[in-house]
């Protein structure tokens, strides 16, 4: 597949660095040659310098040959300038553009097919906003996401010493938890994957992903002893784009502050938001925090633009007594630094938007794709349909499937109803199967099997 992506700067490189090692043609357009050449250096793609939404910049890298243009750059105008010269000029390929701004996403005709033609709009700061505001929801875990619209649930756990399924066998939980439709779907320890089996032993610190109907997750985390109180005292650092959206998602559930350094863009944010309280100062300052209650506060979400400033305020926090921190990380190797801190949650932006974009570069018919552990695993909701292919699931037992290990069968959603998976179950059109690849090099197993013609 030949896909184009305009802007090389940390949403590209993490679009660039998914796709390269997938058998991809690559082409970054960034006018920053230094950008480009750092991407060079790291991955077998190739480059082109210059205005990415410049007619003969996007004629020499290839347009007219690309399968997806995915507008990635740090301005929307560019992205969506970008899309609209390329229907207009070419045969146009499938395009998938960033648009962050709230004045654009929130006019329904501007990407109307008689509007601005972009296949595929995201918008990160949304999506990271409901990444955290589930984990506001589920104080006890450690990822969250949905699939099939919302009706089954993948989360994640970490295990701590003495804890309820500490040193138990993945089959002792089945019986636990007593219901067919929840199933454990990965270990990881260590970083590394654990093979999923009936005899798998979970150790302490082991992060494990469970799949469950949405109505059973707080079952399942009141089972695990991981059903945390609710959190309704948060403190925001950082009245950004996200900062901004959480604010408005949660002002009318809970207490909310934000702490902003910009006094322009504190007076800005406070226009808009009708129950939060909006305070200007540096969120890592100790007397402001300790003024504003740190150590009765559930809940504090370190989410600037400066990954430094976001560790340090949330591991500040978190040692004044506030009893959950969450931090926003745009560099994954910043996670590395997090142990020994007291920071609960790290909330990694470019992997959440990830997914978003891979969803529309998967062959098959894959309705959803969450990016998990840096990257390194997918969970991929995918559409069955018969075909001529042998490859075909449609009438055919899953323990006819002979899918590599490593990939492990979550959940089965059919006619909007979560059923049972057993060996012996028979898979029909239109059925949705949620499943969990431990490493990104299985999922080509999945698309195969998934394809809809």
């Amino acid at each position: 597949m030949k896909i184009l992506i305009l802007g090389a700067g940390v949403t590209g490189s993490s679009v660039a660095e998914a796709l390269a090692s997938e058998e991809n043609d690559i082409v970054v357009i960034d006018f920053k040659p230094e950008l480009l050449e750092a991407l060079k250096e790291r991955f077998d793609i190739a480059t082109v310098t210059g205005n990415a939404a410049h007619p003969s910049v996007l004629e020499q890298a290839g347009v007219h040959n690309a399968d997806i243009v995915i507008a990635v750059t740090d301005r929307d105008e560019t992205n969506m300038l970008a899309c609209l010269i390329i229907n207009t000029l070419y045969n146009r390929p499938k395009t998938i553009a960033r648009v962050r701004a709230i004045d654009y996403l929130t006019q329904p005709k501007l990407f109307s097919p008689a509007g601005i033609p972009v296949d595929f709009v995201i918008s990160p700061e949304q999506i990271v906003m409901e990444s955290i505001r589930n984990l506001v929801e589920f104080p006890g875990v450690l990822h969250i996401s949905d699939f099939a619209g919302g009706l089954v649930r993948l989360f994640s756990i970490k295990v701590v010493a003495g804890g309820f399924i500490t040193g138990k066998k993945i089959k002792a939980l089945k019986e636990r938890l007593a219901d067919g439709k929840i199933r454990v779907a990965a270990i990881f320890r260590q970083g590394k994957a654990v093979v999923v089996s009936g005899d798998a032993t979970i150790e302490t610190d082991d992060e494990v992903f469970f799949v469950a109907p949405c109505q059973e997750v707080r079952r399942v985390l009141r089972e695990l002893n991981k059903l945390e109180p609710p959190l309704k005292r948060i403190i925001i650092a950082g009245g950004g784009h996200v900062g901004k959206r959480l604010a408005m998602a949660l002002e009318h559930d809970h207490q909310v502050k934000i702490i902003e350094k910009d006094p322009r863009r504190a007076k800005k944010i406070a226009s808009v938001l009708n129950n939060t309280t909006v305070l200007v100062g540096d969120c890592a300052d100790e007397t402001l925090l300790l003024d504003e209650s740190i150590d009765s506060t559930d809940l504090f979400c370190a989410i600037t633009n400066n990954d430094g400033v976001n560790i340090i305020s949330a591991s500040l926090a978190k040692s004044l007594g506030a009893r959950k921190a969450i931090c926003l990380l745009n560099h994954v190797s910043y996670s590395k630094l997090l142990p020994g801190t007291g920071i609960d949650v790290a909330v990694l932006p470019n992997q959440e938007t990830l997914g978003s974009i891979l969803k529309h570069v998967r062959r098959g018919d894959v309705a959803q794709v969450s990016s998990l552990c840096g990257g390194t695993a997918e969970a991929i909701e995918a559409v069955a349909h018969h075909n001529n292919s042998a490859n075909s699931v449609v009438g055919r037992q899953v323990s006819s499937i002979n899918l590599p290990q490593g990939i492990v069968m979550g959940a089965l959603i059919r006619n909007q109803e979560v059923v049972s998976v057993h060996h012996d179950t028979v898979f029909e059109e239109n059925d949705h199967v949620v499943m969990f690849a431990i490493d990104k090099k299985l999922v080509c197993n999945i698309e195969k099997i998934f394809q809809p013609i």
